[in-house]
């Protein structure tokens, strides 16, 4: 077995680090406020702009659908920080604000934030049902698979499914029925179904001020592109070569939150775009952090920048990925199976 470079949490000890970035938590109302206005006017802009656009018959009005994507995904990671009750001071108003962008993401909030702390809880543990997340097997569990059921792996961690049919139907199909979620009682059924009523009367007001053709040409492709981009950075959080995931018996939270969560290192505008998301280890450690103040951890704290740092060109290369090779405790593509396959026999 090839020996292992210690992660950096072996130098930052991440309990004490969870404790002290207990001074970032406090959300300030007056910039949520503006943050939330400076994502909801440009969105809406943007959007009656591609429409206004089509209809004249200027169809590269289409290319407006791009900003008006972007500022969706940055709604929904509005939403995200509501779910952590990080956004506004007060419960109630994380909640209502985000049951309301939830309409306009597709998420039913209360069954999202549900999934969502599950995801937390268990991130980077090999042993435990891992809801919220993106399927992905061990090279042992790969290889214990019959052939059908690889072929249905790979199928299934092809970039064409992930970040294409996967966004599709995550967004426009799974969330509409909480299949799976029969013991968490009347909760997931009442998000999914009060969630779906209102999208409905949104688009019945839309279809009825633009008709029905238009309103799909201008906001499917919208919704479409911000599922995509949505998967791509949680893909990119979490499915990183050097990202770190444990047994039941070794795991703790606070060690598999802080080095199995990436830092995307994204340039400026697109930091701004996605909300800070990027600063994802950070995130898992203290996710009571109001997304704004997370570069203020990171300029108080330069050591975490280098803690599962990806930039957006080494991002790219994370498409590989595919399975967990336990030995050497790093995500491999199935190309490396050969070379990984000797070591477990050994």
């Amino acid at each position: 077995m090839e020996p292992q470079a210690p992660h950096l949490a072996t130098t930052i000890d991440p309990r004490a680090l969870k404790r002290a970035l207990a001074a970032y938590r406090e959300p300030r109302l007056a910039r949520s406020v503006i943050e939330l206005a400076v994502t909801v006017i440009p969105f809406g802009l943007f959007w009656f702009l591609t429409w206004a656009s089509v209809t004249a018959g200027y169809w590269f009005g289409l290319l407006l659908a791009v900003p008006a994507a972007g500022f969706l995904v940055r709604l929904f990671m509005i939403q995200h920080d509501c779910g952590h009750g990080s956004f506004f001071p007060s419960r109630s108003a994380n909640d209502w604000v985000g049951r309301a962008l939830g309409v306009l993401t597709l998420t039913p909030y209360d069954l999202w934030r549900y999934t969502h702390a599950l995801h937390h809880a268990h991130s980077g543990n090999l042993d435990r049902a891992r809801v919220g997340s993106i399927d992905t097997l061990s090279v042992r569990e790969y290889q214990a698979l019959s052939r059908i059921q690889r072929l249905r792996y790979r199928l299934y961690r092809h970039p064409l499914v992930l970040f294409g049919l996967g966004p599709v139907y995550l967004f426009m199909l799974s969330n509409r029925l909480p299949v799976g979620f029969m013991r968490a009682g009347w909760m997931p059924w009442l998000s999914a179904m009060g969630t779906n009523a209102a999208i409905v009367l949104l688009a019945t007001a839309m279809i009825w001020l633009v008709g029905a053709g238009t309103f799909l040409v201008v906001h499917l492709p919208i919704a479409v592109l911000a599922g995509a981009i949505g998967v791509w950075l949680f893909y990119v959080q979490h499915q990183f070569e050097d990202t770190l995931w444990m047994h039941d018996d070794e795991w703790t939270f606070h060690e598999t939150a802080l080095c199995g969560s990436s830092n995307y290192d994204l340039p400026a505008p697109l930091r701004w775009v996605t909300a800070n998301i990027g600063v994802h280890h950070v995130h898992h450690l203290a996710s009571s952090i109001p997304f704004y103040r997370l570069p203020e951890v990171l300029r108080d704290h330069p050591r975490l920048r280098e803690i599962g740092r990806v930039t957006l060109r080494q991002s790219l290369s994370c498409v590989r990925l595919a399975l967990w090779d336990e030995e050497r405790r790093r995500l491999v593509p199935f190309d490396r199976l050969k070379t990984v396959l000797p070591a477990l026999r050994a």
